[in-house]
């Protein structure tokens, strides 16, 4: 661990970077071979950055951005299609509140801002992780998708993120669709900080954050801490209705999840 001007840990195997400069931490996501695709360790190494910065008493703000073609494909569902059928009955959607990954942000300890910078591509988790940001900026031309439609898990909780920030109409169609969608359509739907040309994303995610590490702190995290308990209430509301339905047990979701590790067309569905 070096000074304050320039702090940085490692965990795993490189998969998430943390740096402090300046008072503002950098985490990124960096297992480009796999466009930044979250497996378990993955999630372990991020859960852990932020409970480094939650700790650091020099880290005020805290800029979350992937290395490689994307900010991140979402969930490594190559390495899920591996799980016996005892481990995927044990599973937990990851997203749920309780689980490594689905208390990421909501539960924090001392609520300091998080400003996302997002590029190439945030599908499924990745989208979800984004959104429960307090600040982003995405770069014109990201793509976007609840993934999760597609495997047969359902898209309620992107659509009670996206619609939390106020982005009904596009929530709706989304979340049940699973389209792609982009940048421009987020930014037109009130969704972004700032849009921002290819390879600015981390720059301007950059003043941003230093702009507020330059305020005082307890009013800055007062606004967070009310802002994300608020969030949290709603994520728990939405997973108090749809987790004892585990749909990862679903034959639709291995059947989908078969086709993805094949690289065929899943289907037709069974309803079941």
């Amino acid at each position: 661990m070096g000074t304050d001007k320039s702090k940085a840990s490692t965990f795993g195997k490189d998969l998430v970077r943390y740096e402090l400069s300046q008072g503002v931490a950098s985490i990124t996501l960096d297992r480009p071979d796999k466009l930044n695709a979250f497996n378990a360790r993955m999630i372990a190494d991020l859960s852990r950055c932020f409970e480094l910065f939650e700790r650091d008493e020099t880290a005020h703000v805290a800029i979350l951005s992937g290395t490689g073609r994307a900010f991140s494909a979402g969930v490594d569902y190559r390495e899920e299609h591996e799980l016996s059928e005892e481990e995927m009955r044990r599973l937990r959607d990851p997203m749920a509140p309780g689980t490594l990954f689905g208390d990421l942000l909501t539960r924090s300890g001392t609520c300091k801002p998080v400003i996302a910078a997002v590029h190439g591509y945030a599908l499924g988790m990745a989208l979800g992780l984004m959104l429960k940001c307090d600040l982003i900026v995405a770069e014109a031309g990201t793509r976007f998708q609840v993934s999760e439609v597609s495997r047969g898990l359902g898209g309620f909780r992107h659509w009670a993120l996206l619609a939390y920030r106020n982005a009904g109409a596009l929530a709706a169609e989304v979340s049940l669709n699973g389209r792609y969608f982009t940048a421009e359509e987020c930014h037109a739907a009130g969704l972004l900080t700032r849009l921002v040309a290819e390879g600015k994303a981390r720059d301007t995610a950059l003043e941003l954050g230093r702009e507020l590490a330059g305020l005082p702190p307890l009013g800055v995290r007062e606004t967070v801490r009310v802002q994300r308990w608020h969030l949290a209430r709603f994520i728990d509301e939405v997973a108090f209705q749809t987790e004892p339905l585990k749909l990862h047990l679903t034959e639709d979701f291995k059947d989908a999840t078969r086709a993805f590790a094949e690289k065929r067309n899943p289907g037709p569905y069974k309803g079941r």
